[in-house]
């Protein structure tokens, strides 16, 4: 299984500026986990905030998400893969730097995203189409 199988190519935004409490909106709002975090200049590359980040970094500290910017807990730089790379290698790159999830990059620029849930519901649909084929 390749990468481009399982990718998710519906990507959110939120700009570095916005509060950490704008961001939490935006996941609640699309029930996602993550956010792109745009680069807040020509010199500075994407990041990425999670609810794992919001959780461990701002909640569990008991900080006001109002006042905390979301570019002071974006996680940088970015693990990214080629659509084409196989799945297995993607699993290895977020067990060993213990990720949740990895971007999906061509030619310096976003295409998409990789989760857990997203190679495990791949897991799921490629064993089932093995099993309707056997």
């Amino acid at each position: 299984m390749k990468v481009e199988e399982v990718m998710n190519k519906k990507i959110e935004y939120i700009q570095p500026e916005a509060t950490v409490y704008d961001a939490i909106e935006k996941m609640v709002d699309k029930r996602i986990r993550s956010l792109l975090v745009n680069p807040k200049d020509e010199q500075d590359v994407y990041g990425l905030i999670t609810v794992r980040d919001i959780v461990f970094k701002i909640i569990n500290k008991n900080l006001n998400p109002r006042k905390i910017k979301v570019g002071e807990i974006t996680s940088k730089p970015l693990v990214c893969v080629t659509k084409d790379m196989p799945i297995e290698h993607v699993m290895a790159l977020m067990e060993k730097f213990n990720i949740a999830r990895v971007i999906v990059c061509e030619e310096g620029k976003v295409r998409g995203v990789v989760s857990l849930f997203d190679v495990m519901a791949g897991s799921l649909i490629e064993k089932a189409i093995e099993g309707h084929s056997a």
